[in-house]
């Protein structure tokens, strides 16, 4: 994942939600309340863990009971060390106390919360990229040094691996055309990190890369789960039996993707990742971030944004202003004749109309404007309004030119833009004739778009040739 563009934007709960959330998590509550029982008597070994003998006395405290009782509670002692709900007061004596962030779980702004969990997620995602204990021991020398080539181990290559994975996971929530909220299937999230984009069928040895890393995310979703991460359905351990040791008690259904496990990120876990992604120079926008800002900074920054999210950004906008006001401003900052500015008035056409009829006044007084005079007749007369001027044919031909340049600069080459083209060229005799002498920045880029899009060999050629003849107009 490239940080060098924006990623989709996500709507994220608000803070107050999130950091309840952040509280009653099973991680973070455990740890919060073994700060609060840690006392004179409690002593941490020099890595700063629970000695083992006061294992027993911590897990009770948590009410934790079973085999798994000690390491639990041994697991929520370190995130309370590492998120500072516990402070070590004295290494020698291996005595604690209480941590400054400590007090923020109860008495600080829902932001200080998150940030204490936030501290807690970097503690888990990176144990999720360790191998289990009994592995580290296996390789473990006289020294007491792990030999990380016993183990097959890469910690570098490991943590990049999942924080990959993470992102992606990232992407598919975001994406408008993704899953959303819902869950996405384990073998689908593993192949997009081991099947190259061009490959058509999956060799064996990828599909074996694939089921390797699938066991590999089983045990590391297993671990993020608790922190409020993620969903997690783990994979169906029927699946995993040898058939010749442990026959299985029930025919088992192989084409039940769920089986296989499901993984989503929570709205938590959404928050937890952007500002990770923040943190590593990723621009991640938050569909909100706009809302006190310019209209320019509102038109031009919701430009990449998909559909449903330039509408959110854009009715958030518009809720902290007085329409009329709001529609004169989007107007003017729909302006210009650099290369954005066809998607400018693209996305205040679509701010206008969720005005709607109260900025009448404001479109009717751009009406003469040679930039968004076009705009301003097909926005009151779709809004049903008397009297509208009929545009001369060479505002039709400059508005066209810039409503494909807008689609151009939103759908690149998609089957959408090209069904326009071919709507376009073929509805209009002597379309290439008139439209390379139309006077707009972007006219070229726009014929030799149609030129490589339009299927038949001849209307495509009219077009590279009309391209060619604006570009010689404009001096390129």
């Amino acid at each position: 994942m490239s940080d060098s563009s924006p990623l989709p934007p996500v709507r994220l709960h608000p803070e107050a939600e999130l950091a309840r959330d952040a509280l009653s998590t099973p991680l973070l509550s455990r740890a919060a309340r073994l700060a609060r029982w840690a006392g004179p008597d409690t002593r941490v070994d020099a890595g700063g863990g629970l000695v083992e003998e006061q294992l027993p006395a911590a897990a009770e405290a948590l009410g934790l009971t079973g085999d798994d009782a000690a390491a639990f509670a041994s697991e929520a002692w370190r995130i309370a060390v590492d998120a500072g709900l516990v402070e070590i007061a004295d290494e020698e004596a291996g005595t604690v106390t209480a941590g400054e962030d400590l007090a923020l779980l109860t008495g600080g702004t829902p932001h200080d919360v998150l940030a204490v969990w936030l501290a807690a997620l970097e503690t888990v995602v990176a144990d999720a990229a360790v191998p289990d204990l009994d592995e580290l021991m296996d390789a473990m020398d006289e020294g007491g040094e792990v030999d990380f080539s016993r183990l097959d181990w890469d910690p570098e290559g490991e943590a990049e691996f999942l924080d990959g994975v993470l992102g992606n996971l990232y992407l598919l929530t975001a994406n408008e055309d993704g899953p959303g909220d819902g869950p996405v299937p384990l073998p689908a999230l593993a192949a997009s990190m081991i099947v190259p984009g061009d490959m058509g069928e999956p060799t064996n040895d990828v599909l074996e890369q694939v089921s390797d890393a699938m066991m590999r995310l089983d045990d590391q979703f297993r671990l993020l789960e608790p922190i409020g991460l993620v969903a997690y359905q783990p994979v169906d351990e029927a699946l995993m039996a040898d058939p010749e040791e442990e026959p299985a008690a029930a025919p088992v259904d192989e084409t039940d993707v769920s089986r296989y496990g499901m993984v989503h990120l929570t709205p938590l876990g959404l928050y937890g990742l952007r500002a990770r992604l923040l943190e590593s120079g990723f621009e991640a926008p938050a569909v909100g971030e706009l809302a006190d800002k310019g209209a320019d900074v509102l038109l031009d920054g919701s430009a990449g944004y998909g559909p449903r999210a330039a509408r959110a950004e854009t009715e958030e906008w518009l809720v902290r202003r007085e329409p009329l006001a709001a529609a004169r401003e989007l107007l003017a900052a729909a302006r210009g004749s650099d290369a954005g500015a066809p998607l400018r008035r693209l996305r205040c056409q679509e701010a206008l109309a969720i005005v709607g009829a109260p900025a009448e006044p404001a479109v009717r007084e751009v009406l003469d404007d040679p930039e968004l005079g076009g705009l301003a007749r097909v926005w009151l007369t779709e809004l049903g309004a008397p009297d509208v001027p009929a545009p001369s044919e060479d505002l039709v031909f400059w508005l066209t030119i810039d409503t494909l340049a807008a689609q151009l600069g939103t759908e690149g080459d998609s089957e959408e833009f090209q069904a326009l083209v071919e709507g376009l060229a073929g509805g209009h005799s002597g379309f290439f004739a008139a439209a390379w002498r139309v006077d707009h920045p972007a006219t070229p880029e726009v014929l030799e778009a149609m030129g490589r899009l339009h299927p038949d060999k001849r209307i495509a050629k009219e077009a590279r040739k009309a391209a060619f003849k604006a570009r010689s107009q404009q001096g390129g």
